[in-house]
């Protein structure tokens, strides 16, 4: 539990989310916003199936299972260590959520601005490069892109929901 804890944690600190504020001369693509934002979709489900399988693993009965091969003179305090464990991990993966919460907030405020800025920009008529830009946002090329991010996020979901259902069967027959 705790090196999936860890792992999860580090994925998450790895790809956080780095939304710098626009000012004229620079400003986020929208479509580098957007995949931002499917790459947070997909570490806020992999963040709630481990809530979910923490709250599986809080249960009484799974508790007293999963320490059933552990010989001990006194049960009780193995179970209250476990479960104080367990509620611990399922206190920082909900505080992971909120933060990831409060990101997506602001990703989809930037996300807003950004297309306010864009369509200011198609307005004024810059440069006929800045006119197709921001017609172009929703091109093919930008759901290709999304397309294969959203293909590689759910196989990451998939594959982590297989090794820590992996690891929690083994981790339960110990």
């Amino acid at each position: 539990m705790k090196t999936a804890l860890i792992l999860l944690l580090t994925l998450l600190s790895v790809s956080a989310i780095k939304v710098q504020a626009q000012n004229d001369n620079s400003s986020v693509s929208i479509d580098e916003l957007r995949l931002h934002l499917i790459e947070l979709g997909g570490q806020e489900e992999s963040a709630k199936l481990y809530a979910q399988q923490l709250d599986e693993a809080l249960k009484p009965e799974n508790i007293e299972r999963s320490l059933a091969g552990v010989g001990s003179t006194r049960p009780e305090e193995l179970r209250e260590q476990r479960r104080k464990q367990l509620a611990a991990e399922k206190s920082a993966v909900t505080a992971q959520l909120d933060q990831l919460a409060l990101k997506r907030s602001r990703l989809e405020a930037a996300i807003s601005a950004a297309e306010v800025e864009a369509y200011h920009r198609s307005a004024r008529g810059n440069s006929p490069v800045e006119n197709y830009l921001g017609v172009t946002v929703g091109g093919p090329g930008w759901m290709l892109a999304i397309a294969v991010m959203a293909g590689i996020a759910v196989a990451c979901l998939i594959g982590g929901t297989i090794l820590l259902r992996r690891y929690l069967r083994t981790r339960s027959q110990i």
